[in-house]
């Protein structure tokens, strides 16, 4: 499993995780995609937002490895803004690659890409 060094770990002042410190010994947990509903707490918010910063600001529009990146916190990205990178896709490997949809992006978090084209 790759680590993303200089990754944050987590959301400040939060439980929110942002890595996994080891491999999961009983098997990759698979990604998938997971329902964001209007009435979300702020906080979960903060949190989207903050992690796909970190990805913009790590990875850029280039693909990248899921290594040491939370499932949990990719789940709620993935299938809009965050999308496979190869095909055929495996969600339950950590040598699966994605990479940031910017459209989808550039809808969901217009303040983080607003300007970038």
């Amino acid at each position: 499993m790759l680590k993303h060094r200089g990754f944050p770990g987590r959301l400040p002042g939060t439980d929110f995780q942002f890595i996994i410190r080891r491999a999961n010994p009983k098997g990759v947990t698979p990604l998938t995609q997971r329902e964001r509903f209007r009435d979300r707490k702020p906080a979960d918010k903060r949190a989207d937002v903050a992690f796909i910063e970190a990805l913009w600001a790590h990875f850029g529009d280039q693909p990248f490895e899921r290594g040491n990146l939370d499932a949990g916190r990719l789940s709620w990205l993935f299938g809009r803004e965050i999308i496979a990178a190869e095909d055929p896709f495996d969600p339950a490997s950590y040598d699966a690659l994605l990479v940031i949809d910017l459209d989808a992006a550039r809808q969901s978090f217009p303040d983080v890409f607003g300007g970038v084209r």
